[in-house]
C-alpha cells in the first residue's frame, strides 16, 4: 500500500507537512509493505503543470492520502480514483505516518470535509 503525504521539501519522513494539499511543491510516498520512502514533485496545474494532484497522485499508486484538510469536491475526486483520504496532518511526515498507524488520523468524508465547516476548497485555517 502506498500513503502519500503533501510536503514542502523532498526531506523524506522529516519532510514538513503542507497544508494545501493542491499546492504543496512535493509529495512524499511511503510504500507500507517495503517502506521505502519517495518524493515525488508536484506536476499538476496547481503548480503550472497538467492535471489535478488525485489523478497524479492515483498514476503513481497511491492508495491512502493523508494531509492536513480538503474540500469536499477534492474528497470526492480523490475517492472517485479510489484513493482514501485521511485529515488531521501535521508536523513531519513521519509524524503524521506514525499517527495514520495509530488511528489517530480521520477518514475524511463528505460530513467532515471542510466544506461542511464554512470553508471553501482554496481557503484552510
Amino acid at each position: 500500500m502506498k500513503v502519500s503525504i503533501p510536503t514542502r521539501d523532498e526531506n523524506g519522513l522529516d519532510g514538513i507537512v503542507e497544508q494545501h494539499f493542491g499546492k504543496a511543491p512535493t509529495y512524499t510516498i511511503i510504500d507500507t509493505e517495503t517502506n521505502q520512502v519517495t518524493v515525488i514533485p508536484n506536476t499538476s496545474e496547481h503548480m503550472g503543470g497538467l492535471g489535478l494532484p488525485p489523478e497524479y497522485l492515483h498514476e503513481n499508486g497511491v492508495d491512502i492520502m493523508l494531509c492536513g484538510g480538503l474540500g469536499f469536491k477534492a474528497v470526492n475526486m480523490f475517492e472517485s480514483y479510489g484513493i482514501k483520504v485521511f485529515v488531521g496532518a501535521g508536523g513531519t511526515v513521519r509524524d503524521t505516518f506514525e499517527a495514520w498507524k495509530a488511528g489517530k488520523l480521520h477518514n475524511a468524508t463528505a460530513e467532515n470535509s471542510c466544506s461542511e465547516h464554512g470553508h471553501d476548497d482554496h481557503h484552510h485555517q
